[in-house]
């Protein structure tokens, strides 16, 4: 997933940096994580940080949380190779936290206390609206678990130069034994500062390469975009749609579609960013909180573009394909050519600081999903639904951790196995379910007098189930040839891994999940489209064919609806 140029060059100082960094950040995380370890006494402590942060802190941790490794490595790459339709993703990604902030952020605050569910089962029969939120909850934080953790071992062992299947295993197990070490020993305390200091990582180095940038270029944007659309070799075109989701392709028009959906709604719909609003003390802390997100975010994908732009001018689509066909190298090797190039002290100094930018990035999400996983399951499914309501807050958190190391434990194993694997189509699918399963559940819940258990349960469980089913019916799994899209040719590794000769055209996906040669049934790379609006529809038709109704007289959405617009009641 990662490489970078020169590795061959690369000498036993600059790998010394990178390990050195990468210890450092370690090593002021765990004091962070054993400092908040003995502030944290109660229920309130572990899963919402004793809602003691402040707004600005709480933004920063937000930010933290929403600028993974797929919009730092991933979307400069992007735009480095795609242009035009790879800013589409940052606009995305933006768009999507703005729907979050002001649809979704400061009502949930107002009306749950720890969890997603909380809001859910507030008007509705507990156990089977908590055993479907969990299941959601878990599900999505398990797929985006694997994407980060595979790309933790792909992004360290090979800039550490190292080959081979064992050093990925490694940095996989190690990832997954400090996520669960954060989550246990800190929970929303240590993993809140965790992410407030991977944010701040993460914003130094994104602005000093943008500043870099720029100034190669004497702060004229224009020049930049010309050099950048030059040096990719595809002239204006590169600055203009079509590159990625081909103008005359009706299917790809329809899957950026599809995928603009997911990303725009699935946002605010993914559990580990929903409980961050849990960790304010008032609704007043919550707005501060969206003001402060809302800015760090936006600044961050604006220099997302320079990065991307910057990339595809200094560094050249064709040597960062020859590193990885899919760009995720793109801001590592930029950082590389901005310092001095390979083999330069400047150069090895900057690469080092964004590889462990990058990393730090992967630890702080992995930790935040699996805190939002283990809380889910434990105050849900154990506490609500095996007990009854009947546990104490010492049990919550005792399982809550226990939870932490089985869940954490699970994703090892998954990762080792699905390190070989395309992992770009786990954060689709995580988007798509958060998007078709628990948005329409929580939006409804929020906005709809109707809505009742039987809706509630339609619609997680319709929306979670054909997002799931659609992937598994797309190229993300069948990578053969089809009739509408362009024959490509293979490369010598793809045809290795396929079984079939070099000069055998491809349409799809070459890392396909099942099949290389056989053609999808449904050739849409991204389900959103099709099950987001499954998800709603099953929601609506689900309440409006149920029988009576818990909340017959409207008196339990009335005192949501009062608890979420004023915080009368909240938490």
């Amino acid at each position: 997933m990662l490489a970078l140029t020169g590795a061959q060059e690369r000498t036993g100082v600059q790998q010394a940096l990178v390990i050195g960094l990468f210890a450092v950040f370690v090593a002021v995380t765990l004091y962070i994580t054993i400092w908040a370890s003995r502030r944290t006494k109660t229920a309130t402590d572990f899963y919402a940080g004793g809602r003691s942060f402040s707004g600005v802190q709480n933004g920063l941790a937000i930010g933290g949380d929403y600028m993974s490794a797929a919009s730092f490595l991933g979307i400069a790459g992007l735009i480095a190779l795609f242009g035009y339709d790879g800013f589409l993703y940052s606009i995305g990604f933006l768009v999507a936290w703005l729907v979050a902030l002001l649809l979704v952020a400061e009502l949930l605050r107002n009306s749950g206390r720890y969890t997603m569910a909380d809001v859910l089962a507030f008007r509705m029969r507990q156990r089977p609206v908590r055993t479907a939120a969990g299941v959601s909850t878990i599900v999505v934080s398990i797929f985006y678990l694997l994407a980060q953790m595979v790309g933790a071992g792909a992004l360290v062992s090979l800039l550490l130069g190292v080959t081979g299947e064992g050093p990925k295993i490694i940095v996989i197990v190690a990832v997954g034994l400090l996520m669960i070490f954060y989550v246990t020993v800190g929970g929303m305390k240590g993993t809140t500062w965790v992410q407030i200091v991977k944010a701040v990582l993460l914003m130094t180095g994104a602005g000093l390469m943008t500043l870099l940038v720029l100034i190669k270029y004497g702060f004229n944007i224009s020049e930049m975009l010309g050099a950048a659309a030059q040096a990719s070799g595809k002239g204006s075109a590169f600055l203009e749609p079509g590159l990625r989701y081909g103008a005359t392709d009706g299917w790809s028009k329809i899957d950026l579609l599809s995928l603009g959906l997911a990303l725009v709604l699935g946002t605010a719909g993914l559990p580990h960013i929903l409980i961050r609003f849990y960790t304010v003390p008032d609704a007043r802390a919550a707005r501060k909180s969206v003001t402060w997100a809302i800015g760090l975010i936006g600044v961050f994908y604006l220099m997302t573009l320079a990065l991307g732009f910057g990339a595809a001018a200094l560094v050249g689509g064709a040597a960062i394909k020859k590193n990885d066909p899919g760009g995720n190298t793109a801001a590592p090797q930029l950082a590389e050519v901005l310092g001095g190039g390979a083999g330069s002290f400047g150069g090895s100094i900057l690469l080092a600081f964004i590889a462990a930018v990058a990393f730090a990035t992967i630890l702080a999400v992995v930790a935040g999903l699996t805190l939002a996983s283990s809380s889910s399951f434990s105050h849900d499914l154990y506490a609500n639904v095996i007990k009854r309501g009947q546990a104490t807050e010492q049990d919550e958190v005792r399982v809550a951790k226990l939870a932490a190391l089985g869940i954490g434990a699970v994703a090892i194993v998954l990762s080792i196995f699905a390190r070989g694997l395309n992992v770009a189509f786990l954060v689709a699918l995580a988007f798509a379910i958060a998007a078709s399963a628990n948005l329409p559940a929580i939006l409804f819940s929020l906005f709809w007098k109707r809505f009742n258990t039987r809706g509630a349960l339609w619609g997680i469980y319709g929306g979670l189930v054909s997002a799931v089913l659609i992937v598994l019916l797309s190229p993300v799994a069948w990578g053969g040839a089809s009739e509408t899209r362009p024959a490509a040719k293979l490369t010598a590794e793809q045809a290795a891994k396929c079984g079939v000769p070099v000069t055998s055209t491809q349409v799809g996906n070459p890392t396909a999940l099942f099949s290389c040669t056989t053609a999808a049934p449904i050739p849409l790379e991204n389900p959103g489209i099709i099950s987001i609006p499954i998800g709603f529809l099953a929601a609506a038709v689900g309440s409006l064919t149920a029988g009576r109704r818990e909340d017959e007289n409207g008196e339990k959405y009335a005192e949501l609806e009062a608890r979420a617009l004023t915080g009368t009641g909240a938490h």
